[in-house]
C-alpha cells in the first residue's frame, strides 16, 4: 500500500490520466446497462409482429409502447345511451400481467390458443436475458370468446399479478353513422335524378361534382362503420409475461419480501461485477495506446524536471 501511495505521489499526472480513462469507460457501460434495463419490454431483434390494424395503430400512439408499463385505462367520453338498441356494440380491450415458469413456452401456448379460437397475433416481443426473461404479446380474439380466453391464459400462470379489462360502447356512434349514411345516400339519389335531367354542360358538371363529394362522404362513413364492426367483433388483449414478478408492469402487492430483496441485491452485485470486468477489458485493449502515451508523458516530465527542455 505504501508503494502504491508513493507511486501515485511521484506520478500524479499519469494517475490522473488513468483515472480519466477508467471513468469514461465505466460511464459508457454503466449508461448502456441502465438503458438496457429500462428497455426490457421494448421490441428487440428476433421479435415477431403481424400487421397492425387501425385500432392497434391508434392504441400504440395513445399508450406509447416505448414505455412498457401497462397503461392506466381512462374511460372514454360516452354520449347518452340509445335505449332502443337491443344488442350493444362494445369494443373490448384487456390487459393481463402473468408470472409464469417458462416465458417462451407460455408465449407459444397463448398463440396456439388464440389461433384455435379464430383469433390472430398482432405483435409479439420476446426479451430473454439471463436473469429474468420477459415477453409482451398482443392478440385479437373473438369478443364472444374473450372470457374463455382469459380463463385459459390465467391457467398458464403461476400467479396473475394484475388484470385490467375495459370496454368502449360505440353503439350510439354506429347508430348515428347509419342515420348519416342513409341521409347521404338519399341525397345522392336526388342528385343523380337531377343529373339525368340536366341538359346544360355547366349544370352537368356541377351536379357531377356534388355526386362525387357525396360518394366520398359515403365511403368514409362506410369505412368507419366497418372499423367499428370489426373491432367490436375482435377483442384486443395485451399480455405481459415474466419469470420474475418484479419485472412485470405492475408491482406486486407485497412490497417488502426478503427473498426478493436478496435476489435483487445478488443481481445488482453481479451486474456491477460484469461492468467492472468489461471496463477492465476495455482498459486492457486501450493500453496499447495508453501505455505509450503515459511513457511519453513520463519521459517529457523527467526532461522538464532535469532542465533539459526549455
Amino acid at each position: 500500500m505504501y508503494r502504491l501511495f508513493n507511486w501515485i505521489k511521484n506520478h500524479k499526472l499519469t494517475f490522473i490520466l488513468l483515472l480519466i480513462v477508467i471513468y469514461f469507460i465505466y460511464s459508457k457501460f454503466f449508461s448502456t446497462a441502465r438503458s438496457r434495463q429500462f428497455s426490457q419490454f421494448s421490441p428487440s431483434q428476433g421479435s415477431v409482429s403481424a400487421p397492425m390494424t387501425g385500432f392497434e395503430a391508434r392504441q400504440t400512439s395513445k399508450l406509447g409502447f416505448a414505455a412498457p408499463a401497462m397503461p392506466d385505462i381512462m374511460p372514454p367520453y360516452e354520449a347518452p345511451p340509445t335505449t332502443d338498441v337491443a344488442n350493444r356494440m362494445v369494443i373490448s380491450e384487456s390487459y393481463l400481467s402473468l408470472l409464469v415458469k417458462d416465458v417462451r413456452a407460455s408465449l407459444n401456448q397463448i398463440i396456439q390458443t388464440v389461433e384455435s379460437m379464430g383469433g390472430y397475433m398482432v405483435t409479439s416481443y420476446l426479451n430473454n436475458p439471463q436473469d429474468a426473461p420477459t415477453a409482451t404479446l398482443t392478440v385479437r380474439v373473438p369478443s364472444d370468446q374473450l372470457q374463455s380466453a382469459l380463463e385459459q391464459f390465467r391457467g398458464l400462470a403461476v400467479k396473475v399479478v394484475s388484470e385490467n379489462l375495459s370496454g368502449q360502447d360505440v353503439t350510439d356512434e354506429y347508430v348515428d353513422n347509419q342515420a348519416r349514411l342513409e341521409t347521404l345516400e338519399k341525397t345522392k339519389a336526388k342528385f343523380e335524378e337531377i343529373f339525368d335531367k340536366a341538359t346544360r354542360i355547366e349544370d352537368i358538371l356541377n351536379v357531377q361534382q356534388q355526386i362525387i363529394n357525396l360518394q366520398s362522404q359515403i365511403d368514409a362513413v362506410i369505412g368507419q362503420q366497418n372499423y367499428l364492426e370489426k373491432n367490436a367483433q375482435m377483442a384486443r388483449l395485451t399480455i405481459y409475461l415474466s419469470t420474475d414478478e418484479l419485472a412485470l408492469p405492475y408491482a406486486p402487492s407485497e412490497t417488502w419480501r426478503p427473498e426478493v430483496i436478496f435476489r435483487q441485491a445478488v443481481r445488482s452485485l453481479i451486474g456491477h461485477l460484469r461492468r467492472l470486468g468489461t471496463a477492465l477489458i476495455w482498459l486492457a485493449v486501450y493500453s496499447i495506446v495508453l501505455i505509450p502515451t503515459l511513457l511519453l508523458v513520463r519521459y517529457f516530465m523527467r526532461k522538464v524536471k532535469n532542465g533539459q527542455v526549455l
